[in-house]
């Protein structure tokens, strides 16, 4: 008996293990992404979009061990939401890394450096959704449902942010009809970054169902 929990224990750790790691590695792919849009740089922007392999080799590696333990140990209750929850929250987070791979293939197809006002704006949206998304890593990573839970309740600002993006967006396209081709890039690059937002927020759901038994509801709107 003594060797079985030892080899659960084992093993859910080291799913836990992999989870945070791939979460480190979608929020740095989240802020490089950010960082080659602000500096249009066509270089690094290509090699965002060849690291998101990286993050799809994670995913796999993960379901794949999440399904090998429940295989192996058929767990019950408490040990068996954490691997459930290991392969949904790594679901979201190669969503993450696909929206990241996203925006730096917009960035490869700008004509030129978008306008410093709007490259502020999506900054900060993009900074934003990266914070949010370091802090539900780092609540998983320290089994806090509270931590989870704060992260949950402030889905509704980047959807405010996002929103206040794209009207200046829209408003400049208006204004310079030239313009509207490399503002369309714009409009998706901001609409990944409230995407990276709303998995953050997902994410907020899995933890905070994994650690408590609980689901969180009746999500906050605009």
């Amino acid at each position: 008996m003594d060797h079985t929990l030892k080899s659960v224990d084992t093993g859910l750790g080291a799913l836990s293990h992999s989870v945070a790691a791939m979460g480190d590695l979608a929020v740095a792919q989240v802020r490089a992404a950010i960082d080659v849009f602000v500096r249009h740089d066509l270089a690094d922007a290509a090699k965002v979009v060849r690291a998101d392999d990286a993050v799809d080799l994670q995913d796999a590696e993960i379901e794949k061990n999440a399904i090998r333990f429940i295989a192996l140990h058929q767990p019950m209750a408490d040990d068996l939401r954490r691997p459930i929850a290991a392969m949904k929250i790594a679901m979201q987070l190669e969503r993450c890394g696909d929206l990241a791979k996203n925006i730096g293939k917009r960035v490869g197809r700008m004509g030129a450096a978008a306008p410093e006002g709007k490259v502020e704006l999506i900054a900060d949206l993009g900074h934003l959704a990266a914070e949010r998304l370091a802090a539900v890593v780092n609540a998983y990573r320290a089994e806090d449902a509270q931590g989870a839970y704060n992260v949950w309740l402030k889905d509704t600002e980047i959807d405010e942010r996002h929103d206040g993006v794209l009207r200046e967006i829209v408003a400049g396209m208006v204004a310079d009809p030239a313009a509207v081709e490399d503002s369309t890039h714009l409009l998706f690059i901001a609409k990944n970054l409230e995407r990276i937002g709303d998995h953050a927020t997902n994410v907020a759901e899995l933890v905070y169902y994994q650690i408590t038994g609980s689901d969180l509801t009746e999500r906050p709107k605009l």
